[in-house]
């Protein structure tokens, strides 16, 4: 998982001004697993800092993806991107009903990572696996209202 300060040091790399607004994002994406839209960042932070605007949230997310810093998920069944800030080989688990996703770790993805990685010559950057299905909250509500 991303520091606060280690998801600072790339976007200062990358050129751009560390302003509070980006400090806050950057602490938002290391302090939470909720894999979040970046709508929900803005409307999570806007409260606290009125003077963050969309277009900053989005801008800095695409830097940190671009270069590698999180990763973005792509939608979950909801039309909107998701961007998880946990690098490190997991698989994502998507409940296409309500959305949640959640982190699985694997030790099989870091010896599929190297095997790619002898086999390809390619310099990997990250990876990622997802899985789509119910979770156990929609199954059991599902369940329930079949009469189940």
């Amino acid at each position: 998982m991303n520091t606060v300060q280690n998801l600072i040091d790339i976007l200062k790399q990358a050129g751009m001004r560390i302003t509070p607004q980006r400090r806050a994002i950057c602490a938002y994406l290391a302090e939470n697993d909720n894999h979040p839209t970046a709508a929900m960042i803005y409307d999570d932070l806007k409260a606290e800092m009125p003077s963050l605007s969309l277009m900053t949230v989005y801008n800095t997310l695409n830097t940190l993806a671009n270069l590698g810093a999180i990763h973005v998920i792509g939608q979950a069944g909801d039309d909107t991107v998701h961007y998880d800030a946990d690098t490190e080989p997991h698989i994502n688990v998507i409940c296409i009903n309500c959305q949640k996703i959640v982190d699985v770790p694997s030790e099989h993805l870091v010896e599929i990572r190297q095997d790619i990685d002898r086999q390809s010559g390619y310099r990997l950057i990250g990876s990622r696996l997802s899985f789509y299905g119910l979770c156990p909250d929609c199954q059991a509500k599902a369940e329930s209202s079949s009469g189940h």
